[in-house]
């Protein structure tokens, strides 16, 4: 408690002289460490901007939990405590308004299981709208259910709900919608609209909605606030199940600590019993480390906000100014989708990969011709990074241009 004291104090101070509170602007060299982002490339000059993993520090608060933790002794196998349970409710209440009772809570090991997990609990064909995170894609089939597509809709520039593709992708069999809000990786933050419009989809098809909101506390420009799709309805709540965890605003992901919300009680019984048998405890050190991130680092969440706002727009400008690559406006997240068709190329990220910038494959989210990039990164790294791939453009360019080409 002390040292938590201490920092909230030295925050205060430093704002008060207009002088950084969280140095987001460290280079810290995780070459040849445990990193899965950086050794995919090990012994290659590759900036890793791929797997949604950032290259800052976790919090002061956050750091100070594990290491008391860490200074007990012992790590047995471990249960939420009740000051843990408190700091998440108050969390969804400060920050969402949504009132949640303790029970409604299903701990996991991570997000990812959660979607594997539903996927095993509700019976039935399983539809989602694509581009979006692999394991939406994985899942189904892992679980021994058939998946069903729909295009999202990119018109003018912005991307929205395709609701007759939605209705041409349905089965009789249909019982699962997989939704991702903010949405990975397009960088949509849905609007209450949109949402009352896909829970009403939902209530005429019969289909439970298990929402991944894992990056809901990365929206970018301020306003609106996060709404969580439960919150829509008394009706959308008790078909919902809500995946969150601190892991990607926290940069704690592999603490491996998740929950789901689902308020209905006959749904939470399917739910967990689908888990039975393979869904281990949760990492004790995860555990600490969530109840330190909701209850003490608002200030460094809103300092990281600000940062990941900046690179945001950093890289539309970017992007915007190199020929062949396109962009919409990212609401949420740290992740850019770029669209790279009009280079004409088969693989588009092995094209920047061997220009040294490591960049997620189109491919894998439903949608060949694109890449992700993920911006959550020093300011120094992400400019390197454009650099490169602005220079093996105009090679590209230029070789393209060359008498004979």
């Amino acid at each position: 408690m002390g040292n938590t004291r201490f920092l909230r104090v030295e925050s205060d101070f430093l704002a008060m002289n207009h002088l950084p509170v969280f140095d987001f602007d460290r280079l810290v060299d995780r070459r040849g460490s445990d990193s899965l982002k950086w050794n995919k490339y090990a012994g290659r000059d590759v900036l890793p901007l791929w797997v949604a993993d950032m290259d800052f520090a976790a919090p002061p608060a956050v750091i100070a939990a594990l290491e008391r933790r860490v200074a007990q002794g012992h790590f047995g196998y471990s249960e939420p405590w009740p000051s843990l349970t408190d700091a998440v409710l108050g969390h969804l209440q400060r920050e969402y308004g949504w009132s949640v009772e303790a029970d409604w809570l299903v701990w996991l090991p991570g997000l990812v299981t959660g979607l594997n997990v539903a996927c095993r609990a509700v019976d039935g064909a399983v539809l989602t709208a694509t581009p979006v995170y692999p394991p939406f894609l994985s899942a189904p089939r892992l679980s021994g259910r058939s998946l069903l597509r729909a295009a999202l809709d990119l018109n003018d520039g912005h991307w929205g709900w395709d609701f007759p593709a939605l209705e041409a992708a349905l089965t009789p069999a249909t019982r699962l919608l997989l939704l991702c809000h903010p949405h990975n990786p397009v960088g949509r933050a849905w609007r209450e609209a949109e949402l009352i419009a896909l829970a009403e989809f939902c209530e005429r098809h019969n289909l439970i909605i298990c929402s991944d909101e894992i990056h809901c506390g990365l929206l970018l420009d301020g306003a609106p606030r996060h709404i969580p799709l439960a919150m829509i309805s008394d009706q959308a709540a008790r078909r919902s199940i809500t995946l969150m965890a601190p892991s990607k605003t926290y940069n704690i992901p592999g603490l491996g600590c998740a929950f789901a919300v689902i308020p209905d009680a006959s749904l939470r019984r399917r739910f967990l019993a689908a888990m039975n048998g393979i869904v281990p405890h949760v990492n004790v050190l995860g555990l600490a480390a969530c109840e330190a991130a909701y209850r003490d680092c608002d200030d460094w969440r809103k300092a990281l906000i600000a940062y990941l706002s900046g690179n945001r727009d950093h890289v539309e400008a970017a992007i915007a100014d190199l020929p062949g690559l396109a962009m919409t406006h990212v609401e949420a997240t740290y992740l850019a989708w770029v669209d790279a068709r009009a280079l004409d190329l088969d693989d588009p990220a092995g094209f920047f990969e061997a220009a040294g910038v490591g960049l997620s494959r189109g491919d894998d989210f439903g949608l060949p011709g694109w890449v992700r990039l993920n911006f959550g990164c020093p300011r120094a790294t992400l400019d390197a990074a454009l650099e490169r791939m602005r220079s093996a453009l105009a090679r590209r360019n230029l070789a393209m241009s060359a008498p004979g080409a």
